[in-house]
Parts: C-alpha cells; structure tokens; sequence
C-alpha cells in the first residue's frame, strides 16, 4: 500500500489557489504557499488540521505573504526556496533540486524551475503522481519570464516535462481559459487542443476548476511545452531551436 495524501484546493484572493496537503497517518498538513493566511487557517479548521509546515515555491507575495501569519498561529516549520531564502519570510529550511522534503512519511522531490523567478522550484511527490508547481507552469500556460532568460525558463518546462505523463499539476493561478484563447491561435488546427478548449468552457461555465492539469493533456496542447517540436520550430521562424522557438511564443503571448 502507498502513502496516501489527502490535497485540498481553494480558491482565494482573485484567481489564486490555495493548497494544503495532509498526511493522515501523521497528521502533518503543509500549506503550499501562502497567498491568504486566514483563509488557509479557516480551511484548515473546516477539516480538524492543523498546519505543521508550508512549503514556498517562490518569493512573491501572492505566495509567501502569509507565512509569519500562519507561522505565528501554528507555530509550524518555513522550507522555501535557497535561491530566494533572503525573500522568503519566516524560513527555516532552505532547498533546492536534488533535495527532498518529508511530510509524515510522504516525500517530495525538490524540482529548480527558475524563470518566473530565480530560485523557483517545484515539489514532486511521485507515488501520488503530483506535483506542486507555483507559477511555473499553468494549465496551457507558463509564469511570465520575470527573473530569468527564456532559455533558463525552456529548462525549466523540459525538468517538467520529463515528469511522468499522469503527474497532475498543481498550478497556483486559475488562468485556463485566458491561455487557451492565446493557444489556439499558436495551433488552431490541434484537435487535442480543440476538445480541451471545450472542456474548459463547459468547466468554466459551471464555476468550476480546470486544475490540477494532466502533464499528459499538456504535452499535446500546451503550447510553451512543445517548443521543441520541429514543426513548432519552423511556425515561430526558429528551425532548430527550442529555447527562441520558446521565447517566440513566451513573447506572442505577453502581448496577446
């Protein structure tokens, strides 16, 4: 038998979503980020949890603003980013790829995506197919190179997309229908992008989540992770090359 998790999403603030991950066994709970303190607290208590640790995949206030909040409240442990440990409040364990943290007897891998920021990274917890992505990537999207170049951030997507096809991913921001509209007029003619289109409608239609998003379904229609498709390539004017094929469609879709 493996270790079972019990993730919880919400939404808060504008188009954020909050996660805590809890670990029964144990009964350890994370908080992924931190975008809204109390609203973490209130779902917490809605479920008999208390949060033991957040776990940040980047400094940017919409996801470490509530630490010493929630820190002052629990008395829980800070583990974010190396990179980032002077922007991240409260830490009190630095990591970065390679590492691996623990809740209860569950593990995750510890995955340096930077690009959005510096010192992003991602948390992998491979027997329960999930990972936990911040603003790395979103459904049919990624984060805005902010930080980084967009070779850094072509890197970053292809650590991601070497995950297991059935990883589902976490994403920070619900902003799936907004990038599948920009998708489509990168590959109007993808049909896995067409009925992943209509899916979203109907979801959204319904008031209704499009994440965690299947790294499957992405790597046939998102289109920041198939910059290395060569007939991806020669559409963006860069045959044999990724990372400008990347920044070609990282750069449409900043104006889009």
């Amino acid at each position: 038998m493996g270790i079972f998790l019990d993730i919880h999403q919400f939404p808060c603030l504008n188009d954020n979503y909050g996660y805590l991950v809890h670990e029964p066994d144990s009964g350890e709970t994370a908080a992924i980020d931190t975008p809204d303190a109390e609203r973490y607290l209130a779902e917490a208590k809605l479920r008999g949890w208390t949060i033991t640790q957040i776990w940040n995949t980047h400094w940017h206030p919409d996801h470490a603003g509530g630490n010493l909040r929630l820190k002052e409240e629990t008395g829980c442990q800070v583990i974010g980013p190396a990179g980032e440990a002077a922007k991240i409040p409260g830490i009190d364990q630095a990591v970065k790829g390679g590492d691996v943290v623990t809740l209860g007897d569950a593990r995750a891998a510890v995955i340096d995506v930077p690009g959005h920021t510096l010192g992003h990274i991602a948390f992998h917890f491979a027997p329960q197919s999930a990972a936990f992505v911040g603003d790395s990537i979103f459904a049919l999207g990624c984060g805005r190179v902010f930080e980084g170049t967009m070779e850094m951030m072509w890197q970053s997507l292809k650590r991601l997309k070497a995950l297991p096809p059935k990883t589902q991913l976490y994403c920070a921001h619900e902003y799936t229908a907004s990038n599948a509209r920009f998708a489509v007029t990168i590959e109007p003619e993808n049909r896995a992008l067409k009925e992943y289109v209509a899916w979203i409608e109907k979801q959204r239609a319904g008031k209704l989540p499009t994440v965690p998003a299947l790294l499957e379904r992405e790597l046939a229609t998102n289109p920041f992770l198939r910059a290395d498709l060569p007939e991806m390539q020669i559409a963006m004017g860069h045959p044999g090359n990724a990372a400008a094929t990347f920044g070609e469609i990282r750069g449409r879709k900043d104006k889009f």
